[in-house]
């Protein structure tokens, strides 16, 4: 017997917590809270400007890179099953997107 792992696409925006040290803390999702369970992985990668063709002002940031965190989740302080979110942000933005969750 082969175990698969369930993913689900959403896109979907979330709240994040994070520690004094810069690391998520806990997510707020549909309405429940999420507690990180172990710990997180952190990168970057970039956004292809030349097809966005986004343009700024000199000066007003980083316009390119976009910020990603895989964490393993339960909620709140129960038992339950951990779950991976990879959350995302964007350039410029201070929202974090909850981009998929798998079943782990």
């Amino acid at each position: 017997m082969t175990a698969t792992l369930s993913e689900t696409t959403l896109n979907a925006p979330v709240d994040v917590r994070f520690t004094a040290a810069g690391t998520p803390l806990a997510v707020r999702y549909d309405g429940r809270v999420w507690a990180v369970a172990a710990e997180p992985l952190h990168w970057f990668t970039r956004d292809s400007w030349w097809e966005t063709r986004r343009t700024a002002a000199r000066g007003s940031g980083d316009l390119v890179s976009i910020e990603h965190w895989r964490i393993q989740v339960r909620l709140g302080t129960s038992t339950s099953a951990l779950r991976t979110f990879h959350l995302r942000r964007d350039p410029l933005s201070q929202q974090w997107v909850l981009e998929s969750i798998t079943d782990s």
